[in-house]
């Protein structure tokens, strides 16, 4: 049976739950690859997820059979069509046990040049995957900035730099993208490179939000962070990257080989056992810990879904405590105010923020924070990272001023840069590594000391390190 895009955008695909259907449109991803067995499909060519249509009438959920290549032009899928009914993440249709039946002309073809283009504005990593991104980009030819650099240990608190979390569901492998090489040349020492532990059990929504649909099987994300945490070494080998572990080698990271900590985004791995936080500062190197992600765990509540524990549960301050006592930074991104308010009262080390920006007016499901919530960080001996999505900072200068507004409520010495790297849903400010002298320049530019300029790229989190790792 043929369905096409009028039949979805009224409603008239309903009756057909459950058959075999053919349709033709445009995979939009929700990652830059090569191929895909997740994607959204949409009956006009999208070059990137910060395009993505926000209505659900207008993408279908796809779950492929088996990795579909990346076509240039519009596809025929036929796979098993079903219609959802109250579905917690906002979709109503999804095509089940895809595959390709063929390419569908369409009388519009992207050709490369015209891909390079359109990603060129949204996803410029692809450009330096491919060397295909001009030197000048980077901005990176003011000598004040580039002292700066070369005076200071920089540090990105949070980033999931080199596609990390392109992790397959069978198992074929996926190609990283480069780490070491704009990680040098832009003057980045220290990434925070963070694997995430949720992924199994996330979808996303029709206006991009990350939100778990289901529970996860006993053992299940267990299971998921050993092959997360084993591609994330996977990267280190092949990038050469060094590996943080104290602060002996935190400060021997600058002016050297390109760095990382080993992190993770959401304890959702240890599934209530407080042996595997020991079992992974042993085993994984693990250095930063982030207790909640995209799924109300058994640490406590977070800020994207409704509240289920009144905060940060007796686990979670477990959780801290054994962090406290190994070595691990305690990291509070995604938390709900009052889970950072009780683990302020429970940690005897500074508490990092990792990734997220100042609103005066939080609204519900906000990846924000109040001021009240900044201090409540910041008061610990902490720091907060700035987070540079194009939904909160249209461009450097607006980034800058993001800077500016955390300064002004918590205190420059509480401030850092949390990228989150290759991890957002729509375009970013910073988007790679060769951009962080232009982010020095703009902070000069601002009217911030260099030494200030030195302490958020890098500076406070190394103090926040070498107090919580030692």
């Amino acid at each position: 049976m043929l369905v096409d895009w009028g039949d979805v955008s009224t409603c008239r695909a309903d009756e057909w739950d459950g058959a075999q259907i053919a349709i033709t449109g445009w995979i939009a991803p929700l990652e830059c690859e090569d191929s895909y067995t997740y994607f959204l499909l949409a009956p006009e060519p999208v070059c990137c997820r910060g395009c993505l249509p926000s209505d659900p009438l207008a993408c279908i959920e796809v779950f492929a059979r088996r990795p579909i290549p990346a076509p240039r032009q519009a596809v025929r899928l036929i796979g098993e069509w079903h219609l959802l009914r109250d579905d917690p993440t906002g979709w109503r249709y999804q095509l089940r046990d895809a595959r390709i039946e063929d390419a569908a002309p369409t009388g519009v073809v992207i050709t490369r040049r015209g891909l390079l283009t359109a990603a060129a504005m949204c996803w410029l990593g692809v450009l330096d995957l491919l060397g295909a991104r001009p030197a000048a980009a980077a901005s990176g030819d003011d000598p004040a900035a580039r002292q700066v650099i070369a005076d200071h240990l920089t540090v990105d608190t949070h980033s999931h730099a080199g596609y990390i979390l392109r992790i397959s569901t069978d198992s074929s492998s996926r190609p990283f993208e480069p780490v070491a090489a704009p990680m040098r040349e832009g003057g980045m020492a220290v990434i925070c490179l963070a694997m995430v532990t949720d992924y199994p059990v996330t979808r996303t929504t029709p206006d991009h939000r990350i939100m778990a649909y289901r529970d996860p099987a006993p053992g299940e994300l267990y299971n998921w962070s050993q092959r997360a945490f084993a591609r994330l070494m996977g990267l280190v080998r092949i990038d050469q990257l060094a590996v943080v572990t104290d602060t002996s080698s935190l400060k021997n990271a600058q002016g050297h080989d390109p760095a990382i900590i080993i992190a993770a985004e959401g304890a959702d791995f240890l599934e209530g056992r407080i042996e595997r936080v020991d079992d992974a500062y042993r085993a994984y190197q693990l250095r930063h810990l982030q207790l909640t992600h995209y799924r109300v765990n058994e640490l406590g509540d977070i800020q994207t879904a409704p509240p289920v524990h009144g905060g940060l549960t007796d686990f979670g301050a477990d959780v801290i405590r054994a962090c406290n006592r190994l070595g691990i930074v305690v990291d509070v991104a995604h938390g709900t105010y009052d889970l950072v308010k009780r683990a302020a009262t429970v940690t005897t080390k500074p508490l990092v923020l990792s990734h997220t920006s100042l609103t005066d007016a939080p609204r519900r499901g906000t990846r924000l924070i109040t001021a009240d919530h900044a201090r409540a960080v910041a008061d610990t001996g902490g720091l907060v990272g700035i987070w540079p999505p194009v939904s909160e900072f249209k461009d450097m200068a607006a980034l800058v001023g993001g800077f500016r507004r955390m300064v002004d409520v918590i205190g420059v010495d509480h401030v850092g840069l949390g990228s989150d790297m290759r991890g957002l849903l729509v375009p970013s400010v910073f988007d790679g590594y060769r951009k962080l002298p232009a982010l020095a320049a703009a902070l000069l530019g601002a009217g911030f000391q260099a030494d200030e300029v030195g302490k958020m790229l890098g500076g406070n989190y190394a103090r926040v390190f070498e107090a919580a790792v030692g």
